[in-house]
C-alpha cells in the first residue's frame, strides 16, 4: 500500500493512493491517522487492505490538496552518514568500519513539497536524496538469528538537507548542520514493506533547477538496510514510528569542485526514489 497524509499542516487526514497511481482514497473513517500506533497494528492495516480491495473507500479530490509528511508523530529520526561507497569517495573520506550515526529532531520533518528554508547566515546548504526506513515493530538488541526487515513497516523518500559549514566548521557534532527547520522533507508516500521486495535495489535521483546532480542506487550502500536496523538496535530501541535516513549517494554540492554549487533561496530541488514517489521543494530564506 501507498499511505499518505493530505491537508493543511497540522490538520492532515490519512489517505491511500490507488494502484492506478492517480486516485486518492480517504481513510479517515477507518483510522485516525498514519502513525507508529497504526503501523504496529496488523489488524488495522488489514482493514485498510480489505476496504481498498472492496472498493469502498471514498475518493478525494487532489486539486489544490497539500501532501504532508506520510507519518504523524514521528518518534526519532536516526541518520546514517557516509553510507555509500561513491559518496565517501567524493568527500575524501575512508569508508567507515561501522555506521556513522547521528540524530535529527522530529520537528525537522515537513511535507515533500513544502518550502525548505535556507538558514540565516548559511553559505553551504546542501542536498541529500535518501531512502527512509520507517519502523513498524519494536527492534531491541536484534541478534544474528533475527530478521531486521521484519521490523520495517515501509519506506519513503527523504531529503536530508544539510548545512555543511554548520555541520563541519563549528566544532562538536554534526547536529548543528542537520537540525535547521524544514531540513527533512519526507514522502510523498509511506510504501509498505510488502511492495519493496529488495531495499538494496532502488535508484535515487536528485535535480537542482532541472540539472541532474545525484543518480545512484541503494546497491552501493556500505551498510545495507538490514544491517543498519540490526546495528542501531544495539545502541537504542527502535519504536514504531521511528525513521531511519540511510545515507546519500555521490553528487552532493560538498563533493563538487570549487565554486561548490550550494543551494540558495529561489533554487528548486526535485528528488525521487524508485517506486517511492517524487518530491519538489523551492528554497526560501529563513
Amino acid at each position: 500500500m501507498k499511505l499518505l497524509r493530505v491537508g493543511p499542516a497540522g490538520a492532515e487526514r490519512p489517505a491511500l493512493l490507488d494502484p492506478d497511481g492517480a486516485t486518492l482514497r480517504d481513510l479517515s473513517q477507518l483510522v485516525d491517522d498514519i502513525d507508529g500506533a497504526l503501523l504496529a497494528n496488523a489488524s488495522a492495516l488489514d482493514r485498510i487492505r480489505a476496504a481498498a480491495g472492496a472498493g469502498v473507500l471514498p475518493p478525494l479530490d487532489p486539486a489544490g490538496l497539500r501532501i504532508g509528511p506520510p507519518l504523524a508523530r514521528v518518534g526519532k529520526v536516526v541518520c546514517i552518514g557516509l553510507n555509500y561507497h561513491d559518496h565517501a569517495a567524493e568527500t575524501g573520506a575512508e569508508p567507515p568500519a561501522e555506521p556513522v550515526v547521528f540524530l535529527k529532531a522530529a520537528d525537522t520533518v515537513v511535507g515533500p513539497e513544502d518550502t525548505v528554508l535556507v538558514p540565516r547566515g548559511s553559505r553551504k546548504t546542501d542536498w541529500e536524496a535518501e531512502l527512509a526506513v520507517v519502523i513498524g515493530r519494536t527492534a531491541r538488541y536484534l541478534g544474528d538469528d533475527d530478521d531486521p526487515l521484519a521490523h520495517v513497516a515501509g519506506y519513503a523518500v527523504s531529503h536530508d538537507v544539510s548545512e555543511r559549514e554548520f555541520q563541519i566548521e563549528h566544532g562538536g557534532t554534526w547536529d548543528k548542520g542537520k537540525n535547521c527547520e524544514t531540513f527533512n522533507p519526507l514522502g510523498p508516500w509511506l510504501v509498505t514493506a510488502d511492495e519493496v521486495p529488495d531495499p538494496q535495489a532502488l535508484g535515487l535521483r536528485l535535480w537542482v533547477n532541472g540539472e541532474l546532480k545525484q543518480d545512484g542506487s541503494t546497491a552501493d550502500q556500505i551498510f545495507p538496510v538490514a544491517e543498519v536496523v540490526r546495528y542501531l538496535s544495539r545502541f537504542m530501541t527502535l519504536h514504531p514510528g521511528d525513521v531511519i535516513n540511510t545515507g546519500t549517494p555521490a553528487g552532493v554540492a560538498m563533493g563538487r569542485p570549487e565554486p561548490k554549487p550550494y543551494l540558495r533561496p529561489g533554487d528548486v530541488v526535485e528528488l525521487e526514489v524508485e517506486g517511492l514517489g517524487r518530491q519538489r521543494q523551492q528554497l526560501k530564506g529563513a
